[in-house]
């Protein structure tokens, strides 16, 4: 049979001195096309590819300039015998597909990508789809009448494998020539074409295996190709198509693409919207933002995990926790955590996992139980970043306090090597749960001892965490406490640098040193430019101040109407959030109706004892001690009024002003009416020091306990 442009290529039937040997002739050089056949028969279509360009001495450019198409008619001939049409029976144009397809499959391998893309740019996809598609159900008949055999439907699909690998490789090619999206046009025709090709989907019995893993690869990719492209809204249509439509992906596949998608999700910064009325199927599920459809690709990962679905993937917990995290649903990763089969995670990783998780839900109660089993002596008693949460947990508890101060002195001695970085901060939490500790100190010395210790402590913690505001802050307060009040006053104004104003508790501490320095026209002004910079859903804490303020200025009416308005806002708010409140410290800037009536129920107090209503007066004390037992205003109302009512009642005022002093050591009206009490019962002494300790108490005292700050 001769070349169709009567070159140098022909194969040649011997039937006699041969014995029947067909041999194609190219270039002067004899090819036996049974070694071939043989290559062929064992499935090594490469080999055999290889082999004719070898044997025939042949290269692709004279192909393609038309001086000799020996090698392409000769790799027809070799598709040819593959698809059972090597007697001439059928002459289909899949052969010479099929040709180009093998052409630049082995130039792709040998890393000639321009040639292999040379090659490719010859096949017409569209051509193919149409040849390639099966017939309908209705038509299952040739043109003359016979059924279509399923060696012509075998090799159909044998002929889409090779066509839909060849672009493929295609877009391979172009991605590492750094055409993205060009690779992307052409892997994503891939996916059209199939689609096109099996209607139905692919089968699952007959499908080429070949033509799976060529679906499956360039599924995977297509949407990575569209990343690096920065067409990101495209990637995320590739993400959803690739996980929506049928293409017989396997588990790992698949689970490899929801994993890539969730990050992406999380940390590409674009937000994809939600899917298309299209791909939305009614009842089911439709996440609203990135967050919650990265949370859900997360936990269908885990749980096809715990099905035994796919193997382990370590990342998508870490994954999962970010997100999670971000949202503060750390009740979700909990029951997360708790579902995964034992021995995935050594049992100490999942006690410090959910020690987060309940410290993040507000549940500290729990998760310090759960980190005193971590780091019990026999199991992991040094591990640095359990000993950090459980001081910190401590640190927020005057009674844990004592054992927040053994766990921060042991993350500080096992800070060395690659946890040095961490010394600081285990500083910081050791001056916390020193000061914490001396709140409820038996003994002045010890009290003064401890709070001694705690600024050390915050001093060596700031020198290695310099710029941190949070210990700027938190030295801030502690300085103004012991006030030290041009000390705390230097650290507010530095806060307030470090965080650009746009922290309101800065404002607080700036505004609570100026009045403790009697400088309250200063510390109002404060106020009111903050007020000025504040949404309005935060300025309760300032507008809570600035009542305070004015009832310290002998404003008393003008302190009324500031806490009428706040509880007009506080109410508003109620009625646009609704009363579900997180336990997380993001609340700490708002102020409830409980906050309010907090300090307008001493305020009422007062005013009834002011007329004479010592009964009425002495009610709404209890009634505001119900409400808070630790309310230091109310603890020296219910002192003062007692110690003027009855002498018998001495000794219950005495009480009541001693547990305000534990609570507030700096508060200059339970030292003045604790010395009143001390006079009456003789103890002269006593009420002189008393007397002493409010007098220059007097001198510094803020509008609002600098406790009220932490």
């Amino acid at each position: 049979m001769a070349s169709e442009d009567g070159s140098a290529s022909q194969e040649v039937e011997n039937e006699g001195d041969n014995g029947g040997v067909r041999e194609l002739h190219a270039n002067g050089n004899t090819m036996k096309t049974a070694e071939v056949e043989a290559k062929l028969d064992e499935g090594n279509i490469q080999e055999a590819e290889s082999s004719l360009r070898e044997g025939l001495s042949l290269n692709y450019e004279d192909c393609l300039s038309g001086v000799d198409r020996s090698l392409e008619m000769g790799v027809v001939k070799i598709c040819k015998i593959a698809n059972g049409h090597a007697n001439g029976q059928i002459v289909c144009d899949d052969c010479t597909m099929e040709a180009r397809a093998l052409l630049g499959r082995l130039e792709y391998q040998r890393g000639n990508l321009e040639a292999a893309l040379r090659v490719f740019d010859g096949i017409d996809l569209q051509a193919a789809i149409l040849r390639l598609q099966p017939p309908s159900s209705e038509s299952t008949s040739s043109k003359k009448g016979r059924p279509r055999s399923d060696s012509v439907t075998s090799a159909s699909q044998h002929a889409a494998s090779l066509v839909l690998e060849a672009i493929y490789l295609k877009a391979k090619s172009l991605q590492k020539l750094g055409k993205l999206k060009d690779a992307a046009e052409e892997c994503k025709s891939v996916l059209d074409a199939v689609e096109k090709i099996f209607q139905q989907g692919i089968p699952d019995v007959q499908v080429d295996s070949r033509l799976q893993v060529t679906v499956s690869q360039a599924v995977e990719l297509l949407p990575e190709l569209w990343k690096k492209a920065g067409c990101y809204s495209e990637a995320i249509t590739a993400y959803r198509r690739a996980l929506l439509s049928q293409w017989n992906l396997s588990n790992e596949c698949c689970a490899r693409i929801q994993k890539e998608f969730a990050v992406f999700l999380l940390h590409g910064g674009v937000e994809a919207g939600p899917p298309s009325l299209a791909a939305q199927v009614d009842g089911s599920y439709v996440p609203k933002n990135n967050l919650e459809e990265a949370v859900l690709l997360l936990m269908i990962l885990i749980r096809k995990f715990n099905l035994g679905k796919i193997k382990w993937d370590p990342s998508v917990m870490e994954h999962l926790k970010f997100a999670l995290s971000l949202c503060g649903q750390t009740s979700v990763l909990s029951k997360q955590l708790e579902e995964i089969m034992p021995g995935v995670f050594h049992r100490i990783d999942r006690w410090n996992t959910l020690a987060l998780c309940c410290s993040g839900m507000g549940q500290n109660k729990a998760a310090l139980n759960v980190l005193r089993k971590s780091l019990h002596k026999h199991e992991r008693p040094d591990n640095i970043l359990a000993l950090l949460l459980a001081a910190k947990i401590c640190s927020e508890d005057s009674y844990l306090a004592e054992e927040g101060v053994g766990y921060a002195q042991r993350a500080i001695n096992n800070a060395t090597g690659n946890d040095e970085h961490l010394k600081g901060v285990g500083m910081r939490l050791l001056g916390l749960c020193l000061g914490k500790q001396a709140t409820v100190s038996s003994s002045d010395f010890e009290r003064s001892r401890l709070q001694s210790e705690a600024l050390k402590s915050l001093d060596g913690a700031i020198a290695c965490e310099q710029n941190n505001p949070d210990l700027i802050f938190e030295l801030g307060v502690l300085h103004a406490e012991q006030r030290n009040l041009n000390a705390a006053l230097r650290y507010a104004k530095r806060f307030i640098d470090a965080t650009g104003g746009s922290i309101l508790k800065g404002w607080r501490l700036l505004a609570l040193v100026l009045s403790a320095q009697q400088r309250f026209s200063e510390a109002e002004v404060v106020i009111d430019a903050a007020l000025d910079e504040t949404a309005k859903w935060e300025q309760g804490p300032l507008l809570r101040l600035k009542a305070k303020l004015k009832t310290f200025q002998s404003r008393p009416m003008d302190s009324i109407e500031t806490y009428r308005y706040l509880l007009a806002l506080v109410q508003a708010q109620k009625k646009t959030f609704g009363s579900v409140r997180s336990v997380s410290k993001a609340e700490d800037d708002r102020v409830g109706e409980y906050d309010v009536c907090e300090h307008i129920m001493p305020l009422k107090c007062v005013m009834h004892q002011g007329q004479g209503q010592v009964q009425e007066a002495i009610c709404d004390y209890v009634n505001a001690l119900l409400l808070d037992a630790t309310l230091v205003p109310c603890k020296i109302l219910i002192g003062s009024v007692l110690s003027r009512v009855d002498k018998n009642a001495l000794p219950i005022a005495r009480s009541i002003l001693s547990d305000a002093l534990r609570i507030e050591p700096t508060n200059r009206k339970a030292w003045y009416y604790l010395g009143i009490i001390h006079r009456h019962d003789g103890r002269m002494v006593d009420a002189a020091d008393c007397f002493q300790a409010a007098s220059m108490l007097e001198e510094s005292d803020p509008i609002e306990s600098f406790s009220s700050l932490l």
